[in-house]
């Protein structure tokens, strides 16, 4: 993972330790992680990204409940 190129989302401050990045490996799968823990990351299949993207800028998990 670390030959990978990560990129810092638009709504990232600077260099603030709080920043989701996002990088995508030669097959085109996309790995997320957060840059307080670089260790950590997040492998998805495109086309669930693309659906959990679209749900969360619809709003579908502002009111999570415990």
């Amino acid at each position: 993972m670390s030959s990978l190129a990560w990129r810092k989302s638009s709504f990232s401050t600077g260099d603030a330790p709080n920043c989701v990045e996002l990088a995508a490996d030669l097959t085109g799968t996309p790995h997320l992680r957060e840059s307080d823990d670089p260790e950590v990351v997040i492998s998805a299949h495109p086309a669930a990204l693309r659906a959990f993207l679209r749900a969360a800028k619809a709003g579908e998990f502002d009111r999570l409940e415990g």
